[in-house]
């Protein structure tokens, strides 16, 4: 099996596609519904255009899923912790984060 990758993806060429996974299709990995539920935008393309970094892209990543994964407090915690992690590191002067 020969898939063209997406440019967007360029790392994806590495991965060996040719085993089908049925419990994980690849949608459910390149394109999970609950990033992106109705509106089309992919979260990951909102946290690379934004340039957000690791904290604060996983703060959007679990507000944006909190509602559809089914584990919304959850998911909420762990934004919420990943900000007062950014807020943490921006006090001690380290905005590398």
């Amino acid at each position: 099996m020969n898939i063209k990758q997406p440019a967007a993806y360029p790392c994806l060429d590495r991965i060996d596609h040719s085993v089908d996974e049925p419990h994980e299709p690849r949608e459910a990995v390149d394109h999970p519904n609950h990033y992106h539920p109705g509106s089309g935008v992919e979260v990951i393309d909102a946290i690379e255009a934004w340039a957000l970094g690791f904290n604060l892209g996983n703060v959007i990543k679990y507000v944006a899923r909190a509602d559809h994964k089914g584990k919304r407090s959850e998911d909420l915690q762990k934004a919420l912790w990943y900000l007062m992690r950014e807020i943490s590191a921006h006090n001690n002067g380290d905005d590398a984060c």
